[in-house]
């Protein structure tokens, strides 16, 4: 669903309320890490440019590279209509690694404890762009049966899968990641490791048992979905950064 659309120079401009769910979610992020001191406030603007960057160009990208390049590369002005974006978690999670960085180097900032702050609030970013999923009727999963919530589209009833992943993606994540930055005192890094194994846990488990995979892909791989596919080596990666930052001093 489109806030509004206008027509510039020939071209239809229709921002959605995806794109508002980012900005909220920026707005958010923004708030919490002032509040808590994590980087002088007059290097806050240059950290959240640098994110926002990265994750819109990046993780646009990693999705046309690796989810429909044959319709992009048949329909090359597609990319830049930003009514009908989709972004892929990993281009976004590889690329702001290396956005921050980049920042710690040129601001002199630690960036392992940078990482490890970004990612405590990140749970909220994921909330609301399930929550729009939801919304928007995406993601969802067939079922027989009339779920709470469900989503009822041309005599069917879908299962809410992405209400799921907002609950897994959002409220149990944050709650785990809180709780070991506040009780375990994590060595630096772990924190941002344990985001991305948890992260991974949930999706996986929401992908295989409740999600259907997209229309225009499907599977790839028996009965396996890129995405998928895309996680399990990432995982292990995790895996090892955190046990090897578990001895780090």
């Amino acid at each position: 669903m489109t806030i509004f659309e206008i027509t510039l120079f020939g071209l239809k401009i229709a921002p959605t309320y995806y794109w508002l769910m980012y900005a909220l979610s920026f707005l958010v992020g923004y708030f919490i890490l002032q509040k808590r001191n994590v980087i002088d406030k007059s290097k806050m603007d240059d950290l959240f440019l640098y994110i926002f960057l990265w994750v819109v160009l990046w993780g646009r990208f990693w999705y046309i590279f690796f989810y429909d390049f044959s319709n992009y590369f048949s329909n090359p002005i597609d990319i830049i209509k930003v009514w009908e974006w989709w972004m892929s978690f990993h281009g976004w999670v590889i690329w702001v690694i290396l956005a921050m960085l980049l920042f710690a180097k040129k601001f002199k900032v630690d960036f392992l404890k940078l990482a490890d702050q970004i990612t405590l609030v990140l749970p909220i970013w994921l909330w609301l762009g399930r929550i729009w999923n939801y919304l928007n009727k995406e993601l969802l999963w067939y079922s027989d049966y009339n779920w709470v919530l469900a989503v009822y589209i041309d005599n069917i009833w879908y299962f809410p899968s992405p209400l799921l992943e907002a609950f897994l993606e959002w409220l149990v994540l944050f709650l785990i990641l809180n709780y070991f930055y506040i009780k375990w005192f994590l060595k630096k890094w772990q924190i941002a490791s344990l985001f991305l194994i948890f992260y991974a846990i949930f999706r996986l488990f929401v992908e295989i048992f409740f999600r259907e995979p997209d229309a225009h892909i499907g599977y790839i791989f028996w009965y396996f979905t890129m995405w998928e596919l895309l996680s399990f080596p990432m995982f292990l990666v995790w895996i090892i950064l955190f046990l090897r930052f578990k001895n780090a001093k």
